[in-house]
């Protein structure tokens, strides 16, 4: 059986379609699965030992990526296509069945979305396993520390950072001596290229005992790292969700981008944001195009107490101390 599997190229939608992948390899264990998706999230995608092949579709003018990917395609008969980007190649190759997500709007979040477009009766929950050597190579990084506090104060742009000042501070707060995180070593991730928007927080912490990440790593690598962390803390970004998928407790800081769409997905997971989606694009002096944030609003003490409010629920639900592991 082949199954033909089309996905986001963004790294945050790419990781919530993960449970559809999850579940379609769960009906049919023995399938020969091919997952297209965009470069940046391809090494995760194949890192899966469930993926027999990835296809890493580069956008091109005039959408020559899709007959790109026609051409890659059309010589073979799949069994099931998944179509997540509602594109129109689905109907030029052979296939048994065909879903097609297409380019579904409403109010609820991303995974319902999916969900319901391709017929699952339940939300399918994100859900990733990369190989050995994705671990070995976390490893090489972290050692054998096994209480990280992730943080991740970047993001794709300027607009979604909350101040690295302000990461610093709660930073300093949480890890202080009876603090939550006491004596927890702080992981640093972001992606290439977002080095710049963390320079004051990894400046600030300066000899605390710190595991800089930010551009080093690929995506499957901190996927294992994070699966040996405490707790994550972050702006609205595709290491978020990978946060979430890897089932840690997740703290997501929201701005310019919508929560009720994009929280991160999962029981020990929370958002925290001091404006509506709406009162910030609504702003005059709103630009994406700007290499500001629109964050400034969110204090210090909001965050913390989210912090504090999740720990709370996660020991009291799981009976765990997920600050000291």
């Amino acid at each position: 059986m082949r199954i033909l599997f089309i996905t986001s190229t963004r790294i945050g939608d790419a990781v919530l379609s993960t449970g559809i992948l999850a579940s379609l390899k769960d009906d049919h264990p023995n399938a020969d699965i091919t997952v297209v998706c965009g470069p940046v999230v391809a090494p995760l995608f194949a890192a899966m030992p469930s993926v027999n092949q990835v296809i890493a579709l580069k956008k091109k003018k005039f959408a020559g990526h899709w007959f790109d990917l026609w051409r890659q395609s059309v010589a073979y008969y799949w069994d099931i296509v998944v179509d997540l980007r509602g594109s129109a190649i689905t109907w030029f190759l052979l296939a048994g069945k065909r879903f097609v997500a297409g380019r579904v709007k409403g109010q609820d979040h991303k995974v319902i979305t999916l969900s319901k477009a391709i017929g699952l009766e339940r939300p399918a929950d994100p859900r990733i396993e990369v190989d050995a050597s994705c671990y070995d190579m976390a490893g090489r990084y972290i050692g054998d520390r096994n209480a990280l506090l992730a943080i991740c104060p970047t993001a794709n742009w300027m607009g979604k950072t909350w101040p690295a000042e302000s990461f610093l501070e709660l930073v300093r707060r949480l890890t202080k001596p009876r603090g939550p995180f006491a004596g927890n070593t702080i992981l640093l991730l972001g992606g290439p290229g977002e080095e710049h928007m963390a320079a004051p927080l990894v400046d600030g912490l300066g000899a605390a005992d710190v595991v800089d990440l930010i551009g080093k790593i690929d995506l499957p690598t901190a996927y294992a790292c994070l699966q040996k962390s405490a707790f994550f803390i972050g702006n609205d970004s595709g290491l978020m969700h990978l946060a979430a998928a890897a089932g840690i407790p997740t703290l997501g800081l929201f701005g310019p981008s919508p929560d009720r769409l994009y929280a991160p997905w999962g029981k020990n997971c929370r958002i925290v944001r001091a404006e509506s989606f709406e009162s910030i694009i609504n702003r005059p002096d709103f630009d994406h195009r700007k290499p500001v944030t629109y964050m400034k609003s969110l204090t210090v003490e909001v965050v913390e107490n989210a912090v504090i409010d999740l720990l709370a629920h996660v020991d009291k639900n799981e009976g765990k101390n997920h600050g000291h592991l």
